[in-house]
């Protein structure tokens, strides 16, 4: 019979205005691979936040037990000495050291009261190996990719004994190969060194491949524990969202795609630091009005780069190419001309790019286009309460008020502002660049509903993604790009899996 290795009991957080987790009970045996999920904002962070320390004793209500003992964390650094480590999904490394540096950043390894140099290095090779991470640990970490810097985040959680090993969103910015990998080592972790995890993942297919259990929260609520046996992902959804969906992607009704709003001829963008490296290399594309265009590549293929540069030559050096709109040459040179001429672009990362967090809804949605709300260039705040409560009502944002801070908000309805600030600026053209990553499968079904009433009202959407199925779900056509090049264009009848995938493949070993 396994042991339970860690039970919280009765757990209640409230912050000012909202009830984040009522009464949630929840446990852990020893050596299991433990799911938990949910829409966002249904208190996964939260509760783990708790657990961690983050959250500390006294600012909670309910009951932390770990290895039978009465847990009362006040610090991170209390949960850690119990061996609790918790890798949050945007990632804590500081750029401009190296791997050894950050693998024992507030760890350090001292002799006499000084930084032991020769130890730090070589543990941090050991730990390195374990998590097959094949890098020079004096390297920067900047010069490492998203999935490298995922796997040192594990090799520090090696470096402090962990015993119960926390992960939110892992695999959110991985491709599929690497998220794998990542998934692998976690059964490895339980098989040979007795580690157990929590793992917190809106991927479905993720959670039944290594989960042995999962537990579903709603609304701040534990709906229930299931059994890998058990577990179908119809069953999670309705557990998740309360109701059934029975089609993920909502059908587009009395659609009509119209004339070209928007071609790309000849494309071609360097990198802005290394100049003689080309990052998009000769593009063609184009979208048509009531029309979704998907670009499907591997991470690397170019098509942020492509979106980027597009918008206002946001993102490139020695940029050259036309730009056609309606039939006429485009001519932008910064984001402000882009938006002046009916584009915008919603980007990956809504935390570092996208949104001021420690701004208002209100602000927020206002920012692209201050001039819809100002008369005679003083700013209207009446009728700028009035636009965006129009807007938290048509996407549905769940906040408490448009005062709200952004930041406080779930990954979701930060999505959701995000999608609200460029739909207030009005644009004819939108670039959507992985809109639904890192949101659950309710809000991912709300923002597909966005992209049709958008497209229903003639406007033209390039959709970037990673997740094929979305792109097969959504899109008219879809684009397959490598390595900077377009290596095939394919209509919605004749696209699947298999056939992306195989033009990657063929483009990879120079057969397109």
């Amino acid at each position: 019979m396994a042991n339970t290795l860690l039970e919280m009991r009765g757990i209640t957080k409230t912050f000012p205005g909202v009830k984040a987790l009522s009464d949630v009970h929840m446990a852990v045996e020893d050596r299991e691979i433990h799911a938990l999920c949910g829409e966002n904002g249904a208190g996964k962070s939260t509760l783990m936040n708790v657990l961690s320390g983050i959250y500390p004793y006294g600012s909670y209500e309910g009951t932390v037990l770990f290895d039978n003992e009465l847990c009362q964390f006040h610090s991170i650094k209390d949960s850690e000495k119990r061996g609790i480590v918790i890798i949050h999904q945007e990632l804590a490394l500081v750029p401009y050291l190296t791997i050894a540096e950050n693998m024992f950043l507030g760890n350090e390894r001292q002799t006499h009261g000084r930084m032991d140099w020769n130890a730090t290095y070589q543990q941090a090779h050991e730990h390195l190996a374990v998590v097959g991470l094949n890098e020079d640990s004096r390297t920067l970490v900047k010069d490492i990719g998203t999935g490298k810097q995922q796997l040192l985040e594990i090799a520090k959680a090696l470096a402090k004994n962990v015993r119960l090993l926390i992960l939110d969103e892992p695999t959110s910015s991985l491709n599929e190969s690497d998220a794998r990998k990542l998934l692998d080592l976690l059964l490895q972790f339980k098989r040979e060194k007795g580690i157990t995890s929590i793992l917190i993942s809106h991927k479905l297919n993720e959670l039944a491949y290594v989960a042995d259990k999962i537990t579903v929260l709603r609304d701040g609520q534990a709906i229930e524990t299931l059994e890998a046996g058990d577990v179908t992902e119809e069953r999670i959804i309705r557990g998740m969202v309360g109701r059934e969906i029975v089609d993920r992607f909502p059908k587009r009704t009395g659609q009509f795609i119209g004339e070209v709003a928007l071609e790309v001829k000849g494309w071609t963008v360097y990198h802005p630091q290394y100049t003689e490296r080309k990052v998009v290399d000769n593009v063609d594309i184009l979208l048509r009005r009531g029309e979704v265009v998907g670009i499907a590549g591997l991470i690397g293929a170019g098509r942020t780069e492509l979106a980027m540069s597009v918008f206002g030559k946001a993102y490139g050096a020695k940029i050259s190419g036309t730009l056609v709109k309606d039939g006429h040459e485009l001519r932008v040179g910064s984001i402000p001309e882009a938006i002046a001429n009916g584009l915008a672009y919603i980007t990956e990362d809504r935390k570092g790019n996208g949104l001021v967090l420690s701004n208002s809804v209100k602000h927020n949605v206002t920012l692209a286009h201050p001039a819809a709300i100002s008369r005679r260039g003083v700013l209207d705040k009446d009728l700028e309460a009035l636009s965006v409560e129009e807007y938290r009502t048509k996407l549905d944002i769940r906040c408490p008020t448009i005062e709200q801070q952004v930041g406080n908000l779930s990954g979701g309805n930060q999505q959701k502002v995000l999608v609200g600030k460029w739909m207030f600026a009005e644009p004819e053209i939108m670039l959507l660049d992985e809109p639904t990553r890192g949101v659950d499968v309710g809000a991912k079904y709300e923002i597909y509903q966005i992209i049709n009433a958008l497209v229903a009202q003639g406007k033209s959407i390039l959709l970037i993604s990673s997740e094929l199925p979305e792109l097969l779900g959504m899109c008219d056509r879809i684009y397959v790009m490598y390595d900077g090049r377009m290596v095939a264009e394919l209509p919605r009848e004749e696209a699947s899996q298999e056939i992306i995938m195989n033009h990657i493949m063929q483009a990879s070993k120079g057969e397109t």
